[in-house]
């Protein structure tokens, strides 16, 4: 605030904002764990954001959003890439034993503790599914 920057300032309140909104609605102690998903969640949000006012020709908004997602990313763990992403599946399809595609929900199981946050649970699936096809 003292350094009178609009976009980061406007940005944190949002982001304080929504977590106390969920503090408040589900009546719970908000701890680090949901406070990234609610970063991962207006992280999202913005990417929507973007690509929707690229598509409808509006750049002015779209770099509105752009900055803050950057606002918001840098507030995010370090994302893992892909081939930290794939030894980490590698791994989990060996323990598990999974071999077809019906044991997707158990490998994406195990998964989603240890890589929420750090990784992109899109990317993740697609790597899992590529992985037992």
């Amino acid at each position: 605030m003292l350094d009178k920057n609009v976009p980061v300032r406007d940005t944190l309140r949002m982001l304080l904002a929504e977590i106390q909104r969920f503090g408040i609605d589900n009546k719970v102690e908000v701890d680090d764990a949901q406070v990234l998903q609610i970063i991962n969640k207006m992280v999202k949000q913005r990417n929507d954001s973007i690509d929707q006012f690229t598509k409808g020709n509006r750049p002015d908004l779209a770099e509105i959003e752009k900055v803050e997602l950057d606002i918001l990313s840098a507030y995010k763990p370090a994302q893992l890439d892909e081939s930290e992403i794939v030894a980490k599946v590698k791994a989990v399809i060996n323990e598990t034993g999974a071999e077809s595609m019906q044991d997707i929900g158990k490998v994406m199981g195990v998964l989603k503790g240890p890589l929420a946050g750090s990784a992109d649970m899109g990317l993740v699936s697609k790597i899992v599914k590529d992985q037992l096809s």
